[in-house]
């Protein structure tokens, strides 16, 4: 019986996609550059590719009309996509980088202000609302609509160019982003009770439990954001399962290939307090990195599960830490609270620098020539703060006036412009000072 229902799923989902086809040109995976998942790339590194700037000054702003609970992204073209919970009109907006004209937006279901656009190499945009995932193109032309089993979080490219789409309610979908068919069956991270085990559960409407996904709870089983290994298939998510009491770290694999199948190869529940932060995964692609809900950070052996390290920060931060390709960590302490950076050495965290004399208000975002970005609180308000991702010094501030509360996320362009987002719905762009 659930096979067939499965079957059946699978060939209304392709039917739907094609007759949704629309326009745009066939975008393939992350581009170099610029910010296009909400951190940044498929391993939530928060890093990315392009070289920072030292100093930074306004160069526009604008207010979504709703409060933000995810962060802006940035396609390679410098096109800014936020979503944004307003109360009505839009509540998803592309902006354009160089001047900050809206270039279009429209309304999409609930659920949405909590998921952070992707951009392909095309601009093509990818972004879930409650019972679907959604693709446009950079001119806000409707690609197609797929549906699926609750609301999806932020999407990931695999190596093979799919989308990696897990739902709130851990439903896994691997989809052809030109399309949006499935590439490989259908797998539910959560078991879904069917008439062989005796049930008559009624379906969930497909945004339950969307008030529970901070921090995770049974009602939403996965709250945070994937990570992909493109080299090996591997899939990093967190999971809140029937019966636990906390949400646990889970590897999966996505083969690609002929008739690819979705599997899982280990879960680690032994994290005190549960996985906390999305996966964050090393660039050689050994070494997966979560926060626990008591205070420490730790880095688990990819391949097997088993924890290598635990660091006591005392603190649990909202967001994992920013991860360079040689094992710098920047992290930014929970709420009003230091900037501290810690190394890798294998089997420990050794501390590399911390600034307790700032008030983090923000996430860290780093670039390829060692600036860092972020947001700190100051007596004038939010201000952005340029560091030097080696030792931690201040580079340039920059007051983001009149902004309050904190940012969600920090994103970079593609010439190196810092773009800050703020939980009171206003997207900042910054770009490099005039001699």
């Amino acid at each position: 019986m659930r096979g067939a229902l499965r079957a059946a799923v699978l060939t209304a989902t392709a039917a739907l996609a094609l007759s949704g086809c629309g326009g745009g040109d066939n975008g393939g995976p992350y581009s170099a550059g610029a910010w296009p998942g909400r951190h940044s790339d498929a391993r939530n590194s928060n890093t990315t590719v392009s070289d920072g700037l030292d100093d930074v000054t306004s160069s526009w702003s604008r207010a979504t009309g709703g409060a933000v609970g995810s962060p802006a992204t940035v396609a390679p073209n410098g096109q800014v996509t936020i979503t944004s919970a307003t109360d009505a009109g839009c509540n998803i907006f592309s902006y354009q980088m160089d001047n900050g004209r809206k270039r279009w937006c429209t309304r999409l279901g609930p659920g949405v202000a909590d998921i952070s656009p992707v951009a392909d190499d095309v601009a093509n945009v990818y972004v879930g609302e409650a019972g679907g995932l959604l693709s446009f193109t950079e001119n806000g032309q409707r690609r197609w609509r797929i549906p699926v089993s609750g609301t999806p979080r932020t999407v990931q490219f695999a190596g093979d160019g799919s989308l990696v789409v897990i739902t709130h309610f851990g439903q896994v979908n691997i989809v052809d982003p030109q399309t949006g068919m499935l590439r490989a069956p259908l797998f539910d991270l959560v078991p879904i009770p069917g008439v062989e085990d005796g049930s008559n559960i009624p379906r969930r409407q497909p945004d339950h439990g969307l008030a529970g996904c901070f921090g995770g709870s049974p009602d939403c089983p996965v709250a945070t954001t994937p990570a992909v290994d493109q080299d090996t298939g591997r899939i990093f998510t967190t999971v809140w399962r029937p019966a636990a009491d906390r949400a646990a770290l889970v590897a999966l694999r996505y083969p690609g290939g002929e008739a690819p199948v979705v599997s899982e190869e280990w879960s680690n529940v032994d994290l005190p307090g549960g996985a906390t932060t999305s996966p964050v995964l090393s660039a050689d692609g050994t070494t997966v990195y979560v926060h626990d809900g008591e205070g420490a950070l730790w880095a688990v052996d990819a391949e097997t599960g088993q924890a290598r390290w635990s660091h006591d920060l005392g603190y649990t931060p909202a967001t994992g830490p920013a991860v360079t390709d040689d094992g710098l960590l920047v992290l930014s302490a929970g709420g009003p609270g230091a900037l501290i950076a810690l190394r890798d050495t294998g089997d420990a965290a050794e501390a590399a620098w911390e600034r307790d004399d700032l008030r983090q208000a923000g996430v860290p975002a780093l670039t390829a020539n060692g600036r860092g970005y972020t947001i700190i609180s100051g007596d004038d308000g939010l201000t952005a703060l340029v560091f030097d991702a080696a030792d931690g010094r201040t580079l340039d501030e920059e007051i983001l006036p009149g902004t309050t509360g904190f940012s969600v996320g920090t994103a970079v362009g593609p010439d190196g412009q810092l773009v800050a987002t703020t939980v009171n719905g206003e997207l900042h762009v910054l770009d490099g000072a005039e001699d």
